[in-house]
């Protein structure tokens, strides 16, 4: 009986659930920069949601804010750099996650606390370990539209956001924490989200927009169509006005200025249980001084695949 029901519940998870609790997400990253030869990354995360999420109102992939879901979440992401000239980079992220949202007599109330740590070895030396710390506050205040502020301290100079690197890749990540946050260990952000079905269709729209103030700014938005509640294609733009300093590279050496990335994806949902997509991502770099009389170029190439299960 026990092996009936296992079957029974992987069969409807499998072929048309319209509600889950857990989600189970990979994904991995072909990174191809300037400065190193040709990496991949690779990362998974797991969400438990404290109440059924119900996949019934809308675009599949935003069903969890669609519910005003709860949850929590933890991740882990691997990420290898082959410095031209200069060894090895390797680093492992780790990161938990708690989002909420509380009704109240006015608006929904969100709130989201999260850690991550980062460990960092660069040719063989001892490890570089890093800690991230953020909060955020906000409310949800019209249908399916969210704004929210928040705090980022890094009292560790290189240390990734893990969920930010499943979300959105390991390049825009990377520009954050060495190009942005940098050398101030506070950071502000600010976002905004809305997700609205397009009147009279089965069409639906998804965007998001950014900030994160520190040493240096960056700016972002993520803009998706969602054809049918399954099916998505969506472009990503990233700004900063920093300057990147890597490990590695002569002691954190200044090697230049991120102008911006931008980059589309398509998701698609095999079943409202089953998820693949692909990304692609390119980071544009300016102003690249020398290092040991060649110019360090930062040009970065990024194409992600990504699955999820829920259940």
């Amino acid at each position: 009986m026990k092996k009936l029901g296992l079957a029974t519940a992987l069969l409807v998870a499998m072929t048309g659930a319209q509600a889950y609790q857990f989600e189970v997400q990979g994904q991995s990253e072909y990174v191809d920069a300037s400065i190193n030869g040709e990496n991949f990354t690779g990362g998974v995360q797991g969400t438990y949601y404290l109440k059924d999420v119900d996949t019934s109102k809308g675009p599949l992939a935003e069903a969890a804010f669609l519910n005003q879901a709860s949850s929590v979440s933890a991740a882990y992401n691997y990420a290898e750099l082959d410095v031209k000239n200069n060894g090895k980079a390797k680093n492992h992220s780790y990161g938990v996650k708690a989002e909420g949202f509380v009704p109240t007599p006015y608006v929904p109330v969100y709130a989201s606390a999260s850690y991550n740590h980062s460990i960092t070895k660069q040719n063989g030396a001892s490890d570089d370990n890093g800690d991230r710390y953020a909060l955020e506050v906000g409310a949800v205040i019209a249908p399916n539209t969210l704004v929210a502020v928040g705090y980022t301290g890094t009292p560790d100079q290189f240390v990734l956001d893990t969920f930010k690197v499943m979300n959105n890749g390991v390049a825009a990540s990377t520009i954050e924490s060495a190009g942005v946050i940098r050398n101030k260990t506070d950071a502000g952000t600010a976002r905004i989200k809305h997700v609205g079905q397009i009147s009279g269709t089965n069409m639906a729209v998804g965007v998001e927009v950014a900030g994160l103030f520190a040493d240096n700014n960056m700016y972002g938005m993520n803009a998706d169509l969602y054809l049918n509640p399954k099916l998505s294609v969506g472009v990503t733009f990233v700004g900063t006005d920093g300057r990147a300093r890597f490990a590695g590279l002569n002691d954190g050496y200044n090697v230049g200025r991120f102008d911006q990335a931008y980059g589309a994806n398509v998701n698609y949902f095999v079943t409202p249980a089953i998820a693949v997509g692909v990304s692609y991502l390119h980071a544009n770099q300016k102003d690249a001084p020398a290092v040991n009389g060649q110019a360090v170029k930062l040009d970065t190439d990024t194409v992600g695949v990504n699955a999820k299960f829920r259940f």
